[in-house]
Order: C-alpha cells, then sequence, then structure tokens
C-alpha cells in the first residue's frame, strides 16, 4: 500500500528529474523503537533513482539535488533517506 508521503516524494521527484526509473520505498516497519520513528510511520524512505539529470555529478552532488527538492518532506516528517541515484547506463 502506498503512503501520501510515499507518493509525494516519487511526485516531487518525478517532476524535478524525470527519472527513467523510480522506486521509493517506505521502511518505517524496519525502524520501530529508532530515533525519528513514529508509530503512524511515514518517518523512513529508501529512493532508488535513475535520471539524466545526474549524469557526470558527483554522488555529494546527486545527494545534494535530492535533499534540495525534498527539503518540504524533510522538514515536515520524514526522519531518514536513504538514497541510491545513478544515471543511465
Amino acid at each position: 500500500m502506498t503512503t501520501g508521503t510515499e507518493e509525494r516524494i516519487t511526485r516531487t521527484l518525478t517532476e524535478a528529474f524525470r527519472p527513467a526509473q523510480i522506486d521509493v520505498v517506505d521502511e518505517s516497519d524496519l525502524h520501530k523503537g529508532h530515533a525519528g520513528h513514529r508509530p503512524e510511520g511515514e518517518t523512513h524512505f529508501r529512493v532508488r533513482i535513475v535520471s539524466e539529470a545526474f549524469r557526470g555529478r558527483s554522488r555529494v552532488d546527486t545527494h545534494r539535488l535530492i535533499n534540495a527538492a525534498l527539503k518540504q518532506e524533510l522538514e515536515g516528517g520524514v526522519h531518514a533517506l536513504a538514497i541510491e541515484a545513478k544515471a543511465p547506463d
């Protein structure tokens, strides 16, 4: 089942980077008892994204772009974001 936050992250990254592939997974249930976890979830996410926008950029630069695009979500309750980002092969 897709969560509201998961849908917003997917939409925001799709609009910002026009990815060839994107996968956003709510991993909040794996972090019960950890810092930042809330009983209702939607706190810990994994993003796998492939976009031409990342070609020639360092991993740090790519993560900065993604974090900037998701600033509102990160300030609004997303505690952790695992990012796997690359340009298409």
